[in-house]
């Protein structure tokens, strides 16, 4: 009875402790086609565990979009050589990617190129 009530305390401590998991890219992202956008940074989000780009894109009917791009960790972004100001709101963008397996207005990023023409290597395909 003794073990029998460890085991059970101990599955039920293990199970309420959080569990960290991360998705293949392939599960969201269609990693047979790439998409390019181009528009205006609406916001960055330095976060983890991605970073997430908002982007103001106007489509082929004159009607504006915002699209979400995402990165890797912000971590990995910093050892890649991005700072913070390289995104500034207002700032125009191009960024090239993955498109969202389910038709939404969201990238797999792999790069962003900026209008001075430094183009930041996202890594997000790994």
């Amino acid at each position: 009875m003794k073990k029998c009530m460890a085991f059970l305390f101990a599955f039920t401590f293990l199970g309420a402790l959080p569990i960290f998991a991360h998705h293949s890219i392939a599960l969201q992202f269609d990693m047979t086609q790439e998409v390019e956008i181009e528009g205006t940074v609406v916001s960055m989000e330095w976060r983890n565990p991605h970073a997430w780009l908002q982007v103001e894109v106007t489509a082929d009917n004159g009607d504006s979009e915002i699209w979400q791009v995402e990165f890797g960790a912000a971590n990995s972004l910093y050892r890649r050589g991005w700072t913070q100001g390289d995104l500034p709101v207002g700032a125009e963008v191009s960024v090239h990617g993955l498109p969202a397996r389910d038709g939404s207005n969201t990238i797999g990023a792999e790069d962003v190129t900026l209008a001075d023409g430094r183009t930041l290597f996202a890594g997000s395909r790994q």
